[in-house]
């Protein structure tokens, strides 16, 4: 026996072919199989899937099997990848078939509390928050290691149907980063895997900018400020239905008063006045008298 003889080791190629022919083979009993599926040496291009990869790296605990996860990642090994509120189940294709749960647990309230405080604020939409637009200051909050949002080593529990005595072991490795390679499309699953709600995030900043606003004195606007921020003419409208504000105020005691004396008067002076005559009705018996006074001259003649 030669005791220098080792298997050949499989090209990319190959390995491959072995992971979409076991796909195959299993998706015939299961119809929901959600693969990861990696174009490229990449396995996360967007903000929350780098995010996630580096933070796995960053632990030293970790980083002995993560060199074999990536690749068993790269090479289409991850078979099947979901995730839930608290856990990470995944099926790896390696010399076999590998079942892995991993539970994460949920991020504690008082971190969680405390990270809604620091970004307050700072993220204007729940879209720019998933596509990761952030500001410097709220990605600095995010990836802390000891109060983001992303699970320490002694929040994860992980196990492999493998033989491996490690913690993490390849399989493990390859399903971890099957999750940033998820992320990159559904960065809302991380959120989900630590049982938070991510519009917390715009909400709490809402809150307390509503907050400020209903203890600050409500600033006063003029008539054309008005008319410039709504667009109508204001003039226009209050000519066309005047308010109660614009009828005319009920006389008081005084006036009222006043008034009626004025009518008391008017009618004493209409009864006690005879009705004036036209200037005909006073011109016609001064003539007639004259053409008596005529006549009766010239009788006498």
């Amino acid at each position: 026996m030669n005791w220098y003889y080792h298997e050949k080791t499989p090209s990319v190629a190959e390995r491959r072919a072995s992971a979409v022919r076991a796909f195959e083979k299993l998706a015939k009993k299961n119809k929901s199989l959600a693969p990861v599926i990696i174009d490229g040496t990449k396995i996360a291009k967007t903000f929350w899937g780098k995010a996630w990869c580096d933070n796995l790296e960053a632990y030293k605990d970790f980083e002995y099997r993560l060199p074999r996860g990536r690749s068993y990642a790269r090479h289409r090994g991850v078979l099947d990848l979901k995730i839930t509120p608290g856990k990470i189940a995944a099926t790896v294709h390696g010399s076999s078939i590998y079942n892995i749960t991993i539970d994460i647990e949920p991020c504690p309230t008082k971190r969680w509390d405390a990270l809604k405080a620091r970004c307050a604020g700072r993220i204007d939409s729940l879209i720019e928050l998933l596509r990761g637009e952030l500001s410097e200051h709220v990605i600095q909050q995010i990836v802390d290691s000891e109060h983001g949002l992303f699970p320490a080593p002694d929040e994860i529990n992980m196990h492999c149907s493998c033989l491996d005595w490690a913690d993490m072991c390849k399989h493990v490795a390859a399903a971890m980063y099957g999750v940033g390679h998820r992320l990159d499309t559904q960065p809302d699953l991380l959120f989900t895997l630590r049982g938070l709600d991510p519009a917390e995030l715009i909400s709490h900043a809402t809150r307390a900018d509503t907050l400020a606003m209903n203890h600050a004195t409500p600033p006063t606007l003029a008539a054309d400020q008005l008319a410039d921020v709504f667009g109508i003419d204001l003039a226009d409208e209050t000519s066309t239905k005047p308010t109660a504000s614009d009828k005319a105020p009920p006389p008081t005691q005084k006036y009222a008063a006043k008034k009626k004396a004025k009518k008391k008067a008017k009618k004493r002076v209409t009864k006690k006045s005879p009705p004036r005559q036209s200037t005909a009705s006073h011109q016609a018996p001064t003539r007639k008298a004259a053409a008596n006074q005529r006549k009766k001259v010239k009788k006498k003649k």
